[in-house]
């Protein structure tokens, strides 16, 4: 009995985990494009965004960088605004923030 008990936790632990969205994935979706992990592409890279910017900045950014690219210090903004959902928002800028230091 504890064997079957142990199996459907562990089966249980998988499934949650599969359903949990994974950044890269939202990366290579919408974001390859134009940045690299580590990489200076058209955009800045995800290293050079996580030194520099917070999850809560990233997230806004994402959202709306035609009204964030002033308080953020630039110029003009070319990036296109992505519509994600909130789940793959927080997998985006928490895969961002992984780059910081590489």
């Amino acid at each position: 009995m504890k064997k079957i008990y142990l199996l459907i936790l562990f089966l249980l632990a998988i499934s949650i985990q599969a359903d949990k969205l994974d950044g890269k994935k939202v990366f290579e979706t919408y974001c390859w494009g134009c940045h690299h992990q580590t990489a200076m592409a058209f955009g800045p890279s995800f290293s050079e965004i996580a030194s520099k910017r917070t999850k809560d900045e990233i997230q806004a950014y994402v959202i709306s960088p035609k009204s964030m690219y002033k308080s953020f210090g630039y110029k003009r903004t070319v990036m296109t605004q992505l519509h994600l959902n909130d789940d793959e928002l927080d997998a985006i800028s928490n895969y961002v923030l992984k780059q910081k230091g590489k």
